[in-house]
């Protein structure tokens, strides 16, 4: 029986992008007059906009989002409740220099922008000082609205439903890349745009591998299988790992398997608002280094999860960020 299309979907509160870009104007430094948004998902976040080539430039007055002719319509229905105006034009950078030159201090993102992008801005602004700005709209965007938390939930929840059907295949003889085709499809199905990354289903001597990608291997009695997958719902991702074996476990998977869970149990005790980042990596780490694994956890603890499936703020060891409410973060130590 084929899925049916998730009954969470009908009920999701609509977004609302309005007073963004005054919270962005807001946190720009003293001495920044105006700025450049380039970064295509900071753009979405702050106008509603999802067309592949814009910038927005954000002045104290005025906020106009430039793009191509192939969005003359989509751009202005999709920003009208942002307030922001649409110019149209071939070149983004040409169109939008003649707003900013009357500034002095012009903030780009420096997390986002390419040395030729940066050169080309130059060129076209060369009476402002151009200042670097990194991760500032990253930083406000980390913290989601009931809304955007609503979209989270039911990426999570087809994600939760896609799983459990693909799970009567994590059995001897199917392949990574057959599990991995058949998540993917059961997102799809219960109405979700796709999978939120590229999915991994890792096997045998392919689950010590974080980044898999499936593969025609064929499970084998004993593998520990890796399940890596995440929805995707109107722009907002989840992210979930879990890991099978195939047939009976051994002791030694058991064991694993066991210490895995405890440690993420760990960390997820500790999370909180108020609480250092680095202090839910420390929890999940020492206890995997208590039980003698330490070395085997090679990588960080999580990470934020939204627009983009890797996000502020990073859960990762020493990091004194503080997790404010809103936050949606993952909690996946691993040996």
């Amino acid at each position: 029986m084929s899925p049916q299309r998730s009954d969470l979907l009908g009920s999701l509160p609509p977004i609302s992008v309005a007073g963004r870009v005054a919270r962005v104007r807001a946190a720009l430094p003293a001495e920044v007059e105006a700025m450049v948004v380039s970064d295509r998902t900071n753009i979405r976040w702050l106008t509603g906009f999802t067309g592949s080539n814009a910038i927005l430039v954000i002045t104290p007055d005025a906020c106009t989002l430039l793009t191509d002719s192939r969005y003359a319509t989509q751009a202005p229905d999709q920003v009208a409740e942002a307030g922001v105006a649409v110019a149209i034009g071939a070149d983004p950078v040409v169109l939008g220099a003649p707003s900013l030159a009357a500034h002095r201090r012009v903030a780009l993102e420096a997390d986002h922008l390419t040395w030729a992008a940066h050169r080309r801005w130059s060129e076209a602004l060369p009476e402002a000082e151009l200042v670097a700005v990194e991760g500032m709209i990253v930083g406000l965007r980390s913290v989601k609205d009931a809304a955007e938390l609503a979209r989270i939930e039911a990426a999570a929840a087809l994600t939760d439903e896609s799983l459990a059907d693909a799970s009567s295949l994590l059995v001897a003889g199917t392949t990574e890349r057959h599990v991995s085709l058949a998540l993917d499809d059961g997102i799809r199905r219960r109405g979700g745009s796709g999978p939120a990354y590229e999915t991994i289903v890792a096997s045998g001597p392919n689950a010590a591998l974080p980044h898999a990608r499936p593969t025609d291997r064929t499970f084998e009695p004993g593998d520990l299988v890796v399940v890596d997958v995440g929805a995707l719902v109107e722009g907002y991702r989840s992210d979930m790992t879990r890991t099978f074996v195939i047939g009976d476990p051994d002791d030694r998977a058991s064991e694993l398997i066991d210490l895995v869970t405890q440690a993420q149990a760990a960390g997820v005790a500790v999370a909180g608002p108020g609480v250092a980042t680095g202090t839910v990596d420390a929890a999940c780490r020492d206890f995997l280094t208590e039980a003698g694994h330490g070395d085997a956890f090679t990588h960080g603890t999580g990470h934020g999860v939204g627009l983009d499936i890797h996000e502020l703020p990073s859960i990762r060891r020493a990091n004194a960020a503080i997790l404010q409410p809103g936050q949606v973060i993952t909690v996946e130590p691993g040996v």
